[in-house]
């Protein structure tokens, strides 16, 4: 099963829909039809039953989804490119508890974490205490958001972005990600620096292309102009195609990600462009079902 882990909010947009980057892998890896589960903590307040009817909507599995009194945590949307305001103090999501190992259990699974749910305490520990020892595949976007982690600064971000990195088989961040993460290197070196420390597979995605690195190289695939009505969403909605197509093909556990030839990633990650490319022409974080495509 693909388990995605995190936060679940609502993007002001500004109506309020649901969101998060990992809660947005979740639909979209559920919409093109693999099976996979939430794990994170969902508010019980009227956003929160929003979500909670959209995943179910969306074919998520919710055994692991959590509810809790707490508010649900909002992000208002600005711009395109999105610039994101969170209001998230004490908010459902921070509190997400250890599941029954039972849930957890019968693997191999594609666990997928990143953005909040990585750094904001005290669901962090029990996140990345799952994602260091769950029987699969780590898949870590780590999806940055500068606004919410310049307040407890990089001296508390790193030292968790470093567990997932240790933790992951694969990795995908935006050019923008690699920017804000190691300023002024080129990403293809720091793709490098990955691999030396584990990763499998690094996905670099931009606006025009997404470069793949393995230890056979490197593989770019082009990504096509369409009318774009907002990206939010996007990188979670291109996750998700990833993680469908592994799943679809049979790669679940690190050892089979690591003998991927760059020829099949060139198709995977086709497949996840066409998937991202049809959830920006819809307002919101609104991934494609798979007689969509």
């Amino acid at each position: 099963m693909i388990i995605t882990a995190g936060e679940a909010l609502v993007d002001l947009v500004p109506h309020a829909v649901p969101g998060g980057g990992p809660m947005n892998t979740a639909v979209a890896c559920a919409r093109l039809g693999a099976p996979t589960a939430f794990l994170g903590a969902v508010s019980t307040d009227e956003h929160g039953d929003a979500i909670w009817a959209h995943l179910e909507a969306s074919g998520v599995d919710l055994r692991l989804t959590q509810r809790r009194d707490e508010a649900t945590c909002r992000a208002e949307v600005i711009g395109d490119p999105p610039t994101f305001h969170f209001h998230g103090d004490g908010t459902a999501d921070r509190f997400v508890e250890m599941p029954d190992p039972d849930l957890l259990g019968g693997g191999p699974h594609l666990l997928h974490g990143g953005t909040l749910g990585i750094f904001r305490e005290p669901g962090a520990s029990v996140l990345a205490e799952i994602a260091e020892t769950i029987d699969g595949i780590v898949s870590f976007d780590p999806n940055v958001r500068p606004q919410i982690i310049g307040p407890l600064g990089r001296r508390h971000w790193d030292p968790w972005f470093d567990r997932w990195v240790a933790a992951c088989s694969l990795f995908r961040g935006s050019d923008d990600d690699f920017a804000w993460i190691w300023p002024d290197r080129d990403p293809a070196d720091c793709a490098g620096e990955l691999l030396d420390r584990g990763v499998a597979a690094v996905l670099v995605t931009a606006s025009s292309s997404v470069i793949t690195i393995t230890a056979e190289g490197s593989a770019t695939v082009a990504v096509d102009r369409v009318p774009v009505a907002d990206t939010v969403g996007a990188g979670d909605s291109f996750c998700g195609g990833v993680l469908a197509q592994l799943w679809e093909r049979g790669i679940h556990t690190p050892g089979a990600l690591a003998t991927v030839a760059l020829a099949e990633w060139r198709d995977i990650v086709a497949f996840a462009v066409n998937v991202a490319g049809i959830t920006v022409q819809r307002v919101g974080a609104d991934p494609p079902r798979r007689d969509e495509l």
